[in-house]
């Protein structure tokens, strides 16, 4: 008998999914069991010798790559969240019963932190030096760009730089992502875009546009305000971008997006290394998760278990 998928989205909720790019904010974690696990967390995350980017990071300058990219990898935690029903069973009522998680990513906004540009991504090619893209989707796939389950570590208000969105925006993409895109760790913090300050960790956005003169409509963005421990899911091709830390508080903001994709998506086929950020990182030990159902397909390597031996709960 196939398990209950207890979380699925209602034909209601995938309808406004499919209008609108994205559905939520749901609850996960209260704010004292978020609390609980961030401080548990926060050494191990300090600690990038586990992660599987951390080979040669002094030499290769991917320092920030194995403190941020893919820590669910080895830290077990993180590990258990990508599984989690509340978030995988909504996720596979989207994709199809087959899903993997391919990326995670860890999102610190500091006090005085500038506000993340809006961008859209469709393969991910838009930042690594390489240009192939990450994720390569059927010729005749209905969709592109991968589900995103972005995480409240902390609170997300619009004084501590939560997420915005432009509903609807996720079925045409305004920006080419084969255009190159100018890394410059100096203009971080430093752009300032319509009185607002906007960055891309180093990166101008706007280079990729396919109209230069074009600008997002700003007017139809919604403040995505989430208490700590509820997570949200998006098309990662719907406009999005977040708002500048102000600064009001002492305490950063912290968000972790999990990424997925159905298992017939390929996952960096091209690419045996990352270029990002200035840095490098080699995908040596890299692996899809595979979070509900079973892979047909067996063109993209997967880890069975974190570098610590836990085992990924598969629904």
């Amino acid at each position: 008998m196939a398990r209950t998928k207890t979380f699925a989205l209602s034909a209601e909720e995938l309808e406004q999914f499919a209008r609108d790019g994205y559905i939520g904010p749901f609850d996960l974690y209260t704010e004292e069991e978020m609390e609980r696990n961030l401080r548990a967390i926060r050494p191990k995350l300090l600690k990038t010798k586990t992660s599987i980017y951390s080979e040669g990071q002094t030499e290769s300058g991917n320092t920030n790559l194995a403190a941020s990219y893919d820590r669910h990898l080895d830290v077990d935690f993180l590990a258990e969240h990508v599984a989690r029903p509340e978030i995988v069973d909504r996720v596979s009522s989207i994709l199809g019963p087959d899903t993997l998680c391919w990326r995670t990513e860890l999102f610190p906004k500091y006090p005085g932190d500038e506000g993340t540009d809006w961008h859209q991504a469709d393969n991910f090619s838009s930042v690594d030096g390489s240009k192939h893209p990450h994720i390569v989707w059927p010729e005749d796939a209905e969709f592109g760009g991968t589900v995103t389950a972005w995480t409240a570590f902390t609170e997300a208000s619009v004084k501590n730089g939560c997420l915005q969105f432009i509903p609807g925006t996720h079925t045409s993409m305004n920006y080419d992502e084969s255009k190159i895109m100018e890394y410059n760790p100096d203009i971080i913090n430093q752009l300032d875009k319509d009185g607002v300050k906007r960055g891309l960790f180093g990166y101008d956005y706007r280079q990729l546009q396919k109209d230069p003169d074009w600008s997002p409509d700003e007017s139809k963005a919604v403040s995505q305000v989430m208490r700590q421990g509820q997570f949200i899911l998006f098309w990662s091709t719907l406009m999005h971008a977040s708002h500048p830390h102000s600064g009001e508080t002492d305490q950063m903001r912290l968000g972790f997006a999990s990424r997925y994709l159905p298992t017939q998506v390929q996952v960096y086929p091209y690419s045996d290394e990352l270029q990002e950020f200035g840095a490098r990182a080699s995908l040596e030990k890299y692996g899809c998760v595979l979070v509900s159902g079973e892979d047909r397909y067996g063109h993209n390597r997967f880890a069975e278990t974190t570098v610590n031996g836990f085992r990924f709960p598969v629904r």
